[in-house]
């Protein structure tokens, strides 16, 4: 058995039908990661119900939840040219493979967030002091829309650089009241550990946005969305992190106000008589 569902469980002890969909989990994880209730309880030779039930012993809502955790999981475990090759053999045109890919993601985003964890992170960023974002590579994305469109608002909001010394120097000049929002998809950075790390450290409040509900960050931080990442090529999709970050910057205007309104008029004030645009 895999070391989470292991975790998960906490000594639980399974059922005979139970322990058969577990066998798949472990045995085949690439079908598991795709397949539908019915077609993973046909596999196990069980009925749908068991498949539901086994999900919601692991602490998920039910299939569909525990299936973005496995595909993601089983996605990490493959290199970009591993990943390329998982989604090879298709005739279907890469653009319109793309298209497909973030569609699908987005539906399953719709029925498996939980918009409680949204507006707790929107509402974590409006009374705290200073939030630092951070991501690493092209995941740092969702963090530039962030930062950008918070620190329009009026809210303290910067994007870390992360390697160095540059996180580890802002972070030493945080602490209680303040907010790391970190992005971890795919795989995960020992850099991006690290700074959660010394938030926790510091009583630096934690949000993730992360595509596997096991990620090593989900344990320390106080609010986690997951989110599904599989792209149509060899690297993740952003789609749904960063539909989710625009949901964050949605209910931050709404907590915000006539105050956070009065903060974009004056940027834009400033922009007009820069005449940047």
């Amino acid at each position: 058995m895999p070391d989470w569902i292991a975790r998960a469980l906490d000594g639980a002890r399974l059922g005979k039908a139970s322990e058969r969909v577990v066998a798949v989990l472990r045995e085949e994880p690439r079908l598991a990661s795709y397949a539908s209730t019915a077609e993973l309880a046909e596999r196990s030779e069980v009925n749908v119900a068991t498949v539901v039930r086994l999900a919601q012993q692991l602490g998920f809502s039910g299939w569909p939840t525990l299936r973005v955790e496995l595909r993601s999981r089983y996605l990490a475990s493959l290199s970009a040219g591993e990943v390329l090759a998982e989604h090879a053999g298709s005739d279907a045109d890469p653009v319109s493979a793309a298209l497909a890919a973030d569609r699908a993601n987005l539906r399953l985003l719709e029925s498996t967030l939980d918009h409680g964890q949204v507006r707790a992170i929107a509402s974590a960023l409006h009374t705290a002091g200073r939030t630092l974002v951070l991501g690493s590579g092209t995941f740092a994305a969702p963090g530039v829309q962030l930062s950008h469109a918070a620190g329009i608002m009026g809210y303290d909001v910067r994007l870390g650089e992360l390697g160095g010394t540059a996180v580890l120097n802002t972070l030493a000049r945080m602490g209680g009241g303040d907010l790391l929002v970190v992005c971890d998809l795919w795989m995960l950075p020992v850099a991006l550990r690290r700074a959660v790390e010394v938030a926790v450290q510091r009583s630096v409040q934690v949000a993730v946005v992360t595509d596997r509900r096991e990620s090593p960050l989900v344990e320390p931080a106080d609010r986690v969305v997951v989110v599904p990442s599989e792209g149509a090529g060899m690297f993740p999709s952003l789609t749904a992190a960063m539909a989710v970050i625009h949901a964050v910057l949605a209910e931050l205007a709404r907590i915000g106000g006539p105050q956070s309104l009065d903060s974009v008029r004056e940027a834009e004030r400033l922009w007009r008589e820069a005449d940047l645009f």
